[in-house]
This record gives structure tokens, C-alpha cells and sequence, in this order.
């Protein structure tokens, strides 16, 4: 006699949902594929009714399931004033691990102000993309802080982070050339890739050793070559060997780009990023890249490098050229947070200092952090989606915030909650944080 749903246990009625979920988001993968069948004049044509496509219907899949498992939706929580250490989500105050406000600017007092004064003396929009009006003195300024953070000639600020990926790769790289990225970079990677035309191909994550056999056997067979990394991978946190990657860019004539997205602020004794964690000039990478928003408290990406690069992507890249320029009271408090930052060293190593606390701590108390650094980003690899939501909307009402990473953002055997630690957490709040993740998977 077969056993009735109801009669299993929670942990095997969870695994069945996540099967059956899995076969039909297969399914509706596979049904993608095929050619779309002819219209019937008696229903609506499912090529004009965004209800047939096969994206939403995916996300439909996952919220039916979520539903079923009474699991409300984790996502888009609504944050009541500044998120840093802490916040407040539906006037309930918490201990934060959601925000990537590393270094505490966003909120400050000196870069809330530098964006007023912004505000004041240049309105909320430069009105314009920068070639044509809407060039302003504190663009220049802040590419000229975050050049001389790099040591290197240039910089440019972009107004979204994800738009500076797809520009830069998509612009300067085409079907001659070749693009090498290691599996877990960003999407904004990948989308540049796929615009590009480049033909591309992905190493194990940071396996140099699969990563020199790829150039060996490749390289001859194109114009350009570039190989594209993190400072910090942002669902593993741990970071790349920089040194033995710019050897094996000399060594095949080879491009290299590293997307300090959440390495810079982080990694360094002045949070200069992984060149200054690894004592490198700043001309050892060709294409640096980073974003505005995360210890810099602002919105937007930059490219940092070479005269002729930053030129030639002022100029022609069209991610820039035809997009308005980077609102003041951003590109103000972007520019702040940066001289805060290097005024204020301490910052960086209390942040630091957290990180390595935080994941030691988890690791004691016996959770998987895969192969963390303890620089800022550190993951509890609990390898089922279904667990991670229970545990990350458990850990809410218990007073914390953070954020479940599920399929398919990750393969479901490595589902995880995220940890972003910022310098305003204390040790004390953090040894909360972790005795209250080994209280909720116990319940």
C-alpha cells in the first residue's frame, strides 16, 4: 500500500517536491527548444502572450512549488531606511548579512552630504550623455581617484555595473577573437561574451592548470585573447591566484580583465583591492573593472586602465556613448566613499578582521563554507533550495537578514545562504548570528 503524501517525513516530502519541480522545469527547458507549433486561431497565439513564455513559466513553476510547500517568497523584502550591519524589514529590526555595504559608507554622514552639496549645485540628472552635455566636474574627479587608486593612466564610470561588463567585452572583442572565464563569473560577464561574438569558453573555477592547457592549445587560432576573472566570486568568496594569472597572460600574449565588483574595499591593507593584496602595478592587468556599488556606496561600474583604453570607450563603446551620464549626488557620494575609504583605514581592517571571525566561527560550528577566504562574501552550503528558503525565512523571524542563493542561480547541490559582512558588524553579533543558523537547523 503506498504512503500518502501527508504520511512522509518533512525532509523526504521536501526532496519529492524538488524532483518534481526539477522534471518540470525540464520540461518546460526542453519544450523551449522545439519549433513553435502553429497557431490555433480558437485560443490566443502563444508568441504574443508573455503568460506562454517559457521564462515565466519557469518562475511559475517555482512559486506553485514554493506555495506548496507554504514557503513564502524570500525575495524583493522591503528594507525601511539605510541597510548596513543592520536594517529593518516591515518595522522588525535586524541583524543584516543581505547588503554589501562593506565599509558602512552608504548612509554615512560625509558621503549623505556629498551627495546633497551634488544635488544642490547640479540637479539630480546630468540631462545628457556625457560626449554631448553632460559632462561634469566631479566625473572627472572621481575617474581620477579611482585611476590613482589603480595606479594606471585612466578611468571611466559607467551608470550601471552589469551594463559595464556587457559594453566593454561586447565593444572591444569580436568573432576573431577568443574569451577565457573562469565557470563562476558574473552574468554581466557572460552577457558581454554572447555579445561579443567572441568565441568562448570557460576554465574550472580557478584552474590555472585547465586554464594554460586551453591557451596552449588554442591561442594560435585567434586574433585576441582574453581572459576574464574576480577578485572576489561573489556566491564563494574566495579569489583567484592574480600573480600566476598575469604570468600566463605574458607568457601567451593574452588580455586580462579582473571584475573587482567585491574585491575593492575588501581585499588589501587600504581595501586597494586583490593588485594590493598581491603588491602588483597597476599596468599588470589590462582591463581593470569594478563597481560603485558596493563599498563605495554609490550606483554604476568603471573601467580602469590604459590612455588608449578609457579613450577608446569614452569615445565609441556604446554602453557609454549613447547613455546618460552618471547622476551628480551618485558620481558625490561614489567619490566620498572613496576618500573615506583611504582616510579611513580602519574600516578596511575591521572588515577584515569580521570576515575572517565570521568564517571561522561557521566553520567551528560545522557548517560547509566551500572554499571561502573570509573576505567579506562568505556562503553555508546546505545544497537544497527548499532548505535554504525554510532556513533563510526562519532565520528572519528569529532577527536575521540574509539571503537564500537557490537553483538555478547555482547548481541545487550547492544552494546556499549568502553572508555579506560588513565592518559595523560586531564579534558578538556575528557569534549571534552563527549560534541562531545552529538553533534553525535544528527545528
Amino acid at each position: 500500500m503506498k504512503k500518502s503524501v501527508a504520511s512522509l517525513t518533512g525532509a523526504l516530502k521536501d526532496k519529492l517536491i524538488q524532483q518534481a519541480l526539477q522534471r518540470q522545469l525540464a520540461q518546460v527547458e526542453q519544450t523551449s527548444l522545439e519549433p513553435a507549433p502553429q497557431h490555433n486561431a480558437a485560443g490566443p497565439d502563444p508568441r504574443t502572450d508573455f503568460s506562454r513564455h517559457p521564462g515565466y513559466q519557469q518562475l511559475r513553476i517555482l512559486h506553485d512549488g514554493a506555495a506548496r510547500l507554504g514557503l513564502p517568497n524570500p525575495f524583493f523584502k522591503l528594507h525601511q531606511g539605510t541597510a548596513g550591519a543592520h536594517t529593518c524589514i516591515d518595522g522588525q529590526p535586524l541583524l543584516n548579512f543581505a547588503s554589501y555595504n562593506y565599509l558602512g559608507c552608504s548612509g554615512h554622514p560625509a558621503v549623505n552630504q556629498a551627495a546633497i552639496a551634488a544635488i544642490t549645485q547640479y540637479g539630480t540628472s546630468v540631462s545628457a550623455s556625457r560626449p554631448v552635455a553632460g559632462e561634469r566636474p566631479l566625473h572627472r574627479e572621481l575617474e581620477q581617484a579611482l585611476a590613482d587608486a589603480y595606479q594606471v593612466d585612466a578611468a571611466v564610470v559607467l551608470v550601471s555595473g552589469h551594463a559595464t561588463n556587457v559594453t566593454t567585452i561586447g565593444y572591444l572583442f569580436g568573432p576573431r577573437d577568443l574569451i577565457l572565464h573562469d565557470e563562476l563569473v558574473h552574468n554581466s560577464i557572460m552577457q558581454g561574451c554572447q555579445l561579443s561574438g567572441a568565441t568562448r569558453l570557460p576554465f574550472g573555477h580557478n584552474n590555472l592548470a585547465q586554464l594554460q592547457q586551453m591557451l596552449r592549445e588554442h591561442r594560435h587560432n585567434y586574433e585576441r585573447v582574453l581572459i576574464v576573472v574576480e577578485g572576489i566570486y561573489s556566491m564563494d568568496g574566495d579569489f583567484p591566484d592574480l600573480p600566476a594569472l598575469v604570468a600566463l597572460k605574458q607568457q601567451y600574449n593574452a588580455l586580462l580583465m579582473v571584475d573587482e565588483a567585491h574585491s575593492f574595499g575588501v581585499m588589501g591593507a587600504r581595501g586597494l583591492g586583490i593588485r594590493e593584496h598581491f603588491d602588483l602595478p597597476g599596468h599588470a592587468v589590462d582591463i581593470w573593472m569594478g563597481t560603485l556599488s558596493k563599498s563605495l556606496a554609490g550606483c554604476g561600474g568603471y573601467i580602469a586602465g590604459s590612455y588608449a583604453l578609457i579613450e577608446h570607450l569614452k569615445f565609441l563603446a556604446p554602453g557609454f556613448l549613447y547613455s546618460v551620464g552618471m547622476p551628480p549626488p551618485v558620481a558625490a557620494a561614489a567619490l566620498a566613499a572613496l576618500q573615506l575609504m583611504i582616510s579611513e583605514p580602519d574600516r578596511v581592517q575591521r572588515l577584515q578582521h569580521n570576515g575572517k571571525y565570521f568564517l571561522h566561527a561557521m566553520q567551528q560550528a560545522g557548517f560547509n563554507t566551500g572554499h571561502a577566504s573570509g573576505y567579506a562574501v562568505v556562503p553555508a552550503i546546505f545544497g537544497s533550495s527548499i532548505r535554504v528558503t525554510q532556513l533563510a525565512n526562519r532565520l528572519q523571524q528569529l532577527g536575521i537578514s540574509v539571503m537564500p542563493i537557490l537553483y538555478p542561480a547555482v547548481p541545487e547541490q550547492s544552494a546556499r545562504l549568502r553572508y555579506f559582512i560588513c565592518e559595523g558588524h560586531t564579534e558578538a553579533e556575528l557569534d549571534h548570528a552563527v549560534q541562531l543558523l545552529v538553533e534553525a537547523t535544528r527545528t
